[in-house]
């Protein structure tokens, strides 16, 4: 089985693997963006790109791959299509684990948007958002000079962020009380992320609505076609009843 992970759910998924099926090999493979990723632990791990559909079919046939998980980020659109397009050339099955993604609640300030660029124009001159969105997805706020973003990222941009940014390293916390803090400490203006769903960075969603600010929420790609599983316990079920 091969796990095409980058989340938390698929390292739960290739430890719950590992202890359902002992005997069967799981692969779990990271794009390789972040250096220093949580990985589980004694599980046999592949770092780097397949070089699109074509190189990853052709990995699927000579490592005899008969099951292939894409458990990669909600919003990794091109690699669910690779993934799809791979398994059925290499006619391998193919699970899509997916997390729910959020919904509003009484209380939230949403502003759905539908991309990046979208979420950008919706920020009002003199506005201090906070960019909680990873270092590859700046682009269309650096273009903006009537703003002062917070970004927050793992790891250093490889270009200097403009003049008025803050750079914040760390990963995101799980405690909202902490992300209200850290937002009323910097003047939070608005919170701009992407609906990826699950509870791990939920917080800071939750931090916004307690302290009322608004939040541009960047709407997810379609999910592929194919079987969709919510939960690494739906996904053991379903290799299970597939036998």
């Amino acid at each position: 089985m091969l796990v095409l992970g980058g989340t938390a759910e698929a390292n739960a998924l290739v430890e719950a693997l590992r202890a359902r099926w002992p005997e069967r090999r799981v692969i779990l493979s990271l794009a390789g963006r972040t250096r220093a990723p949580h990985l589980p632990e004694g599980v046999a791990v592949r770092i780097g790109g397949f070089g699109g559909a074509d190189g990853l079919a052709a990995f699927l046939v000579a490592e005899g791959i008969s099951l292939v998980i894409d458990a990669t980020h909600p919003f990794a659109a091109g690699m669910a299509r690779n993934v799809q397009k791979a398994a059925a050339s290499a006619g391998v099955c193919r699970l899509k684990l997916l997390r729910p993604e959020w919904q509003p609640v009484e209380g939230d300030r949403w502003m759905a948007v539908t991309c990046l660029a979208e979420a950008c124009r919706a920020l009002p001159a003199g506005a201090r958002p906070f960019l909680a969105l990873g270092r590859q997805h700046l682009s269309p706020f650096t273009r903006r000079g009537d703003i002062s973003p917070l970004a927050r990222m793992i790891e250093p941009p490889e270009q200097p962020l403009p003049e008025g940014w803050t750079l914040v390293l760390a990963r995101p916390s799980s405690d909202s009380q902490a992300e209200a803090a850290l937002m009323r400490e910097n003047g939070i203006s608005h919170l701009v992320t992407r609906n990826a769903g699950g509870a791990a960075s939920y917080a800071k969603v939750a931090a916004a609505r307690e302290l009322g600010l608004p939040v541009v929420m960047i709407a997810r790609p379609p999910a592929p076609e194919g079987t969709v599983c919510e939960t690494v316990e739906d996904v053991v079920a379903a290799i299970a009843a597939a036998g």
